[in-house]
């Protein structure tokens, strides 16, 4: 028997997990659940999502991401196979800055194919002489102890 799941009432996606809201779904298991984006960016962009609450990726436990993740190829593969796509991306959104507009992590499987429109503009730079030694050095000490 599957574990009750921590939900918050006022997110959508537990909605969903829950059965109040319908949803296009594609595969379910007892930890996670993907379904079709209702504003996809490309036909077939699918969403997976733990089916316990987590605002965003540093909410996210360890083995729930584990559990879920394990799902990503398989997923991918179908998306791509199904669309004829040629490319897929990955994203995962964290924080309303990034584009997060949904706070219950999730994982976007958006197809690609050459020509699409639907470019991101990367915008590459380079650092200062001493200011990558800087930064590597700030984030491993930030690193939460694992």
């Amino acid at each position: 028997m599957a574990a009750p799941h921590v939900s918050d009432p006022s997110c959508i996606f537990c909605r969903i997990v829950a059965g109040q809201i319908p949803s296009l779904k594609i595969f379910e298991d007892d930890r996670a659940l993907a379904f079709l984006d209702i504003g996809p960016l490309a036909d077939g962009h699918t969403l997976l999502i733990p089916k316990d609450h987590h605002a965003d990726l540093r909410d996210l436990p360890q083995h729930t991401l584990a559990a879920i993740s394990a799902h990503l190829p398989r997923l991918a593969t179908a998306v791509m196979s199904a669309t004829g796509a040629t490319g897929l991306n990955l994203l995962q959104n964290t924080g309303r800055s990034s584009g997060q507009a949904v706070f219950h992590v999730h994982f976007h499987l958006i197809p690609r194919r050459e020509g699409d429109g639907l470019g991101y503009p990367w915008k590459a730079g380079s650092y200062s002489a001493g200011a990558a030694e800087r930064w590597q050095r700030q984030i491993a000490e930030a690193l939460p102890a694992l």
